[in-house]
């Protein structure tokens, strides 16, 4: 069985104003991003399917030729091999919470 603590699971940084803690199971993977304010976004796309869920702050996240804003309890989904990316919106971090299959093992604790 594999179990952890999410509060020990060491944080990544990704980039300047952007980190992200990660575990994964057999067929998904469960992603915390930290974006802060200012952060560069890099569009870019992935064989995985995507959930996005803010849970703090807000952001314009782009798919594809859409954009949305998405605030706290905002959903959202990004299908496999879509260009998208956040930018941030105001001066809050966001908290973003992505849930993808199948996993990522790189984002793996």
């Amino acid at each position: 069985m594999k179990v952890a603590n999410w509060e020990q699971i060491q944080e990544v940084i990704v980039r300047e104003g952007v980190s992200r803690k990660g575990f994964s199971g057999e067929g998904a993977t469960i992603a915390m991003n930290t974006l802060l304010p200012g952060h560069e976004p890099r569009p870019h796309s992935h064989h995985f399917e995507q959930i996005v869920y803010i849970l703090s702050g807000k952001v314009k996240f782009h798919v594809g030729e859409e954009s949305v804003i998405l605030e706290e309890g905002g959903l959202l989904v990004v299908p496999p091999h879509v260009v998208h990316y956040a930018e941030v919106i105001g001066e809050e971090t966001v908290l973003n919470l992505d849930i993808f299959t199948p996993k990522r093992a790189e984002y793996d604790e």
